[in-house]
C-alpha cells in the first residue's frame, strides 16, 4: 500500500467511524440516539485507533493535515510530501462522511432540525464568540501534537534511517494517541466539539453541501475557517515548543 492509500484508507475509516457515531447519537430513530458524550467521545477515540493502525505501517498515519504541518515544522517530515499526504487526508475524510449518510439515510430524513444534520458532518460553537472559538480549537490541536511528539520520539530513534520514514504515529503510538484523543474531547471539546483536524471539518463539510439531503440547510460557512486555522495554529505553536525544549 502506498503512503497515499494508507492516509486516504485511514483517514477514511476514521471519518466513517468518528462521524458514525455522532449520527447514532443525534439523529432521531436510531439505536444510540442520546447516548451523551462520553458515547461520542470514546467513539472518536477508537476511531483515531482504528485509523493509525491501518494507516501506521504504511504512511505513520498522519490522518490529519495539522500533524503533517507539525512534523514538517520540526524537520521530521519532508515538506515535499505535505500536499500529497494533505490531499489525501482531505478525500479519504469526505469519502467516510459520504459512507456515514449513505449508512444512516433514513434517519438523515427522519429528522427535522436542519444543525442536527450539520452536526455529523462537522463541528460548532455552543457560545459563538469568534475569538474564543479560535483560542479553545487552538488549545485543543497544540495539547494533541505536543503530546503526540513524545508517543512518537521512542519510534523515530528506533531506525537507524530517520529520513526513509513515514514519520507519524506508528502503530505503537496508536492507543496512547487514541487515549490522547479522548482525554482531549472530554476535557477541551464542549466549547467547539473539538474539530482539531482540518480534514476532519472542512471535507466532510463540503461534502454536506454536495449531498442531497433533505432539509438540510446551510453548512456554516461563516465558522469554517476557524476549525481549518486554529489546528494549524496550534500544530505551529506545538512544533515551536517542541523545539525549544530539545
Amino acid at each position: 500500500m502506498t503512503p497515499f492509500t494508507a492516509e486516504l484508507l485511514g483517514t477514511m475509516l476514521m471519518i466513517l467511524m468518528g462521524d458514525g457515531v455522532v449520527a447514532n447519537v443525534v439523529l432521531d430513530k436510531t439505536k444510540g440516539h442520546a447516548g451523551g458524550w462520553m458515547v461520542v467521545t470514546t467513539a472518536w477515540a477508537l476511531a483515531v485507533f482504528v485509523g493509525v493502525v491501518v494507516a501506521a505501517p504504511y504512511s505513520g498515519a498522519h490522518l490529519n493535515p495539522a500533524v503533517t504541518f507539525a512534523f514538517a515544522l520540526t524537520g521530521q517530515f519532508p515538506w515535499e510530501r505535505v500536499l500529497p499526504y494533505v490531499s489525501a487526508q482531505m478525500i479519504g475524510a469526505a469519502l467516510g462522511a459520504v459512507l456515514v449518510w449513505l449508512a444512516y439515510r433514513p434517519h438523515f430524513e427522519a429528522t427535522p432540525d436542519p444543525r442536527t444534520k450539520l452536526a455529523v458532518f462537522c463541528t460548532a460553537p455552543e457560545i459563538r464568540r469568534t475569538g474564543w472559538n479560535f483560542l479553545t480549537e487552538m488549545i485543543g490541536t497544540f495539547s494533541l501534537l505536543f503530546i503526540i511528539f513524545y508517543i512518537t520520539v521512542g519510534e523515530i530513534t528506533l531506525s537507524d534511517n530517520i529520513s526513509t520514514l513515514p514519520v507519524g504515529l506508528g502503530s505503537v503510538g496508536a492507543l496512547p494517541v487514541a487515549f490522547t484523543v479522548w482525554v482531549i474531547g472530554l476535557s477541551l471539546g464542549g466549547p467547539t466539539g473539538y474539530a482539531i483536524n482540518p480534514a476532519r471539518d472542512l471535507a466532510p463539510r463540503v461534502v454536506h453541501a454536495l449531498l442531497p439531503i433533505r432539509g438540510k440547510g446551510g453548512s456554516d460557512w461563516s465558522y469554517a475557517w476557524i476549525p481549518v486555522a486554529a489546528p494549524l495554529c496550534g500544530a505551529a505553536l506545538a512544533a515551536w515548543l517542541y523545539n525549544m525544549l530539545l
